[in-house]
């Protein structure tokens, strides 16, 4: 089956996972901007990180016939250092235009402090006045709760933002109606260790219904997997989910919600496919 992961970062991924993403059926990934598994000490170093993810992953997904798209801004981890997060807010918009740039991404809270309040809000702010779509990620074990409350109080503060323009990654079951009772889309992480398994995914969806909600592997530096998606749908399918609401979750509902973007292309051979949906 088809299917799109809105959340892997393929920088941290050898080509061989590329290559065994595309013959799982993947399509099309878009690629948040995070952490690079140490804090950088100049925006000059963003900088570089930006033209990886515009100018040499596309080339290196195309290689496999996958799209892909990115997000840039300020990882949470690193904004708590407001010097160099108020350089590097200054230069996004510079590369907004980008053939391949989505939206703001992903951006957010870690510990919850101040300073990641702040730069989490102007960021807000910054896909406001340029109208992007918005990827945000929630903090991890204590602090998600906490972390997604906030989250959503200062999205409230800017009603020219619509909800549905915004993903709200990481969600799990203490968070994830908070999420969808807003109107914003609920990111479900699939992880083999930690956020949310395929079986808890599923879970949340048997209870929920498919209505904004996306899977992703969010594959990166430390234990994940690239192929968690076609793991999600192996658990729908043992579950005897008809293969319809399973397209929806994991080809359809990314295609509604990344075509807000003019920028985001349908694959090759899916028109037919969504159009017959819609």
């Amino acid at each position: 089956m088809r299917y799109i992961d809105h959340h892997a970062h393929m920088v941290s991924r050898t080509t061989d996972d590329y290559a065994a993403m595309a013959l799982s059926g993947c399509v099309a990934v878009t690629e948040p901007a995070f952490w690079a598994g140490w804090d950088r000490s100049t925006a000059d170093g963003f900088e570089d990180y930006f033209k990886q993810l515009t100018e040499f992953e596309p080339k290196r997904a195309a290689q496999h016939h996958i799209q892909h798209y990115t997000w840039l801004g300020m990882n949470p981890k690193e904004s708590d250092n407001r010097q160099i997060s108020v350089e590097v807010l200054r230069r996004i918009p510079r590369h907004l235009d980008g053939p391949t740039v989505l939206g703001i991404g992903e951006i957010g809270l870690n510990r919850v402090t101040r300073n990641e309040i702040a730069t989490y809000t102007e960021q807000v702010e910054l896909a406001t006045q340029f109208r992007q779509l918005v990827l945000i990620h929630t903090p991890h074990l204590e602090d998600k709760l906490k972390g997604t409350r906030i989250t959503i109080d200062v999205l409230r503060r800017y009603p020219d933002l619509a909800p549905g323009r915004v993903i709200v990654d990481h969600a799990e079951e203490h968070t994830v109606e908070a999420i969808l009772e807003h109107g914003y889309w609920a990111g479900l992480t699939l992880y083999p260790q930690t956020k949310v398994s395929a079986q808890r995914a599923v879970d949340m969806i048997e209870k929920y219904g498919p209505d904004r909600i996306l899977v992703a592997g969010a594959c990166d530096w430390g234990p994940s997997e690239p192929l968690a998606v076609p793991k999600f749908i192996a658990e729908m399918r043992r579950r005897r989910h008809s293969d319809a609401l399973i397209q929806r979750v994991v080809l359809e509902n990314p295609i509604r919600f990344l075509s807000q973007s003019p920028k985001f292309k349908l694959p090759a051979g899916l028109e037919d496919t969504v159009a017959a949906r819609q």
